[in-house]
């Protein structure tokens, strides 16, 4: 499975309103995972199977949640049994298109 998600805080007590310190402890989290993993400015992607791509997902509320008491958090999940690697492949199955 490949879950797209954006986690952030509703509040923050930087001056400037950042949120970053806490999505950066949240894409830490991802990372140290060892699950494929992307991140753009929107969102992170992570790929595995569901039990496994789910409690990442909670251990980044978990980490954000030691610096907010209230999160948004958004997924959207592509479920396909029996693919892996697609975290990549879908893109790439696109690029080949767009040069061909």
């Amino acid at each position: 499975m490949l879950l797209a998600f954006s986690i952030s805080p509703q509040t923050s007590n930087q001056p400037d309103g950042s949120v970053s310190q806490a999505v950066a402890a949240a894409v830490r989290v991802v990372r140290e995972s060892g699950l494929p993993n992307e991140t753009t400015s929107m969102f992170t992607t992570v790929e595995g199977e569901w039990e496994e791509v789910m409690a990442v997902v909670k251990r980044c509320v978990d980490a954000v949640a030691e610096r907010t008491p209230r999160i948004s958090l958004v997924m959207k999940a592509d479920i396909r049994p029996g693919h892996t690697g697609q975290l990549t492949a879908k893109v790439e199955r696109i690029e080949k298109i767009l040069d061909s």
